[in-house]
């Protein structure tokens, strides 16, 4: 075991470290053409230039996918997800692409060959164009270009441009300084004091072309350059390796004879890298003293099989619903730790309430993992009949274990519905169930485990063996090409009250909302330390530290909208949601909002946390 989580701790550093060398080419490149991160790419010119700096050899083609006709800008965000997707060209691609034109393997295309083809086809090369690539002495002799040279050339050249960009970063200490802007955080809307009322359902995609509303803010800000720092704030907190931190949360054999009411759900990673979750109401008949709880649900666990969702961190926030929805008044939230599980006691009064789950996204984020083949769904067996392979069988079991969220082992229309919007959009209605059970097992008008597989088997002889639903169905749900949930979290909610028994029912599955974020502000203003920028007394940073987790509030009290740089720099052991050491945030006349969380990287090691907001 100690080697395993030796290795684990080995493998999390390597992905860490890949991210930040990513990262830091990202900036190079950018810093190569642009004076500052926060500066935006303004023309297709300069996207292309960007990319080329960053080893990219884009076409047309490929600028135009990114710079449409709406397009007026570009940051340093979207410069980095460009980045992600469009790998650069390998040897071996660039080799088998030569070897389209070179049928007989020659290792040599014919000037005049080349020539048709680079004026003729795909995105055509002017006859000066090709001209210049002929007279290349590097890579051509008596009338034919050797491809195998000019792929070597364009490899270094590649690797120079890179390289080039990453030296005068470095050697620019200047440039080390300039706000580098932020990755996509789940709740990084302001809080307008005093808080506004909009509608509390918010669609999970939302309009960013829509004009913001006082009260809005936008992460991250990019003016068009980078002004010196006018004032600064400095936080330093050191953190104990983790032991498994366990305070006085409610033991179980003190409520043994408590009434109990659990549910399931889920947080689901987007391609965004936004999170949304299961939201629930809870009915409280009468006051009684009550434990809530949640933790990361542990289901089947296969040898040589990842479970990175088991540290991923969750929370709770209680919300109190008054006279409407939109009135939701924050109670406490889950700050009590017991290993993996969060909770709070308390006593409550009866009502309604909201739990609304949180992680921060340290853990739970988009990762770049080598998977060397995709598993297998499906098979033909002797008869020739399509069947369910070994493996697909018990991730489908295991999904129907996250998605059977009162635990019954049977999957109410409800129930089902929640994982039809998740992985098609749409709903199951009652005419369409009825035809289900028709079709499917079902017990009590509920789809059993069974009916669920038939289900999915019915799906891959509807395409007669093609796996592409399914892998659909199963990448929205978290899962990789080799069946490893990578990109969700399932957990489990339980609520003990002593005096009665409580009911809790799901009943949204989006992001998280205005209300959660202005809980999670409130929580940290209330129990946070609270530190007066120097030289700025509007603008106040506010420092909560809870079990493994850190957060930060920034409060701007004036009337105008202020951008924050954030510097992580000094900081050790330490992770971000924000995805990156230095960032910089906008924040909205009259609000607040969250700054980041951190968590440690290795909890079996000490953790420093410094970190520096300095008003631009």
């Amino acid at each position: 075991q100690k080697v395993a989580c030796s290795e684990s701790s080995e493998g999390k550093k390597s992905q860490h470290a890949e991210e930040a060398i990513f990262y830091m080419n990202c900036r190079a490149a950018y810093l190569t053409v642009l004076k500052s991160s926060l500066e935006n790419i303004k023309s297709k010119e300069q996207l292309s230039l960007v990319l080329q700096q960053a080893g990219r050899n884009p076409s047309q083609k490929t600028v135009n996918k990114y710079w449409t006709s709406q397009t007026t800008t570009l940051n340093f965000d979207d410069f980095c997800t460009i980045l992600k997707e469009e790998k650069p060209a390998t040897k071996t691609e660039l080799l088998e692409a030569f070897g389209k034109i070179d049928t007989d393997n020659t290792g040599y295309i014919l000037h005049d060959e080349l020539y048709k083809i680079l004026t003729m086809r795909g995105e055509k090369m002017t006859p000066d164009e090709v001209s210049a690539v002929i007279k290349q002495a590097d890579f051509n002799c008596s009338g034919k270009l050797d491809y195998n040279k000019f792929c070597d050339l364009y490899m270094t050249t590649s690797e120079q441009c890179c390289k080039t960009a990453r030296e005068k970063l470095e050697l620019d200490r200047r440039l080390r300084q300039q706000q580098f802007g932020s990755q996509a955080e789940a709740s990084s809307e302001g809080v307008t004091l005093p808080a506004s009322k909009p509608s509390p359902r918010i669609s999970r995609k939302t309009d960013h072309k829509l004009t913001p509303t006082k009260g809005d803010s936008r992460t991250p800000s990019r003016p068009s350059s980078a002004p010196s720092c006018k004032a600064s704030i400095s936080t330093t907190i050191s953190m104990g390796a983790s032991s498994n931190r366990n305070t006085k949360l409610m033991e179980p054999d003190t409520m043994k004879e408590w009434q109990c009411a659990q549910s399931k759900g889920c947080f689901y990673l987007e391609d965004d890298g936004e999170i949304i979750s299961h939201k629930y109401k809870v009915h409280l008949p009468q006051k009684s003293t009550v434990c809530i709880t949640i933790k990361p649900l542990n289901v089947r666990q296969v040898e040589g099989k990842s479970c990175h969702w088991l540290s991923v961190d969750t929370a709770l926030y209680i919300l109190k619903e008054n006279e409407t929805q939109e009135n939701l008044q924050l109670v406490s939230f889950t700050e009590q730790q017991n290993k993996e599980m969060f909770g709070w006691k308390g006593e409550l009064g009866p009502g309604v309430y909201w739990l609304l789950p949180f992680t921060t996204g340290c853990r739970l984020k988009k990762v770049n993992t080598q998977i060397t083949g995709e598993a297998k769904l499906v098979y033909r067996g002797e008869d020739g009949e399509l069947a369910l392979t070994k493996e697909f069988r018990a991730t489908l079991l295991d999904i129907f274990e996250t998605i059977d969220l009162d635990g019954n082992g049977l999957l109410s229309l409800e129930e089902y519905n929640f994982f039809e919007l998740r992985t098609s959009g749409e709903k199951c209605d009652e005419e369409a169930w009825a035809v289900c059970k028709e079709n499917f097992d079902m017990k009590k008008n509920e789809l059993t485990r069974q009916g669920f597989m038939d289900l999915n088997l019915m799906e891959a002889n509807d395409r007669e063996g093609d796996p592409s639903d399914l892998w659909v169905t199963l990448l929205s749900l978290g899962y990789n090409k080799a069946l490893e949930m990578t990109e969700a979290c399932p957990f489990v909610i339980d609520i003990y009250a002593e005096k009665c028994k409580p009911r809790i029912k799901a009943v949204y599955l989006e992001a998280g909302s205005w209300q959660l974020n202005r809980a999670i502000c409130k929580s940290v203003v209330n129990k946070g330390e609270a530190k007066v920028m120097d030289g700025c007394e509007n603008i106040i940073i506010y420092t909560y530290k809870a079990g493994r987790r850190i957060t930060s509030v920034i409060e701007n009290k004036s009337d105008n909208k202020v951008i924050i740089h954030v510097s992580n720099e000094q900081s050790k052991n330490c992770l971000s949601n924000r995805g990156l050491t230095v960032f910089a945030v906008e924040v909205a006349p009259k609000s607040m909002m969250v700054s980041q969380h951190v968590m440690p990287l290795n909890e079996q090691e000490e953790w420093l946390y410094n970190c520096v907001h300095s008003l631009l």
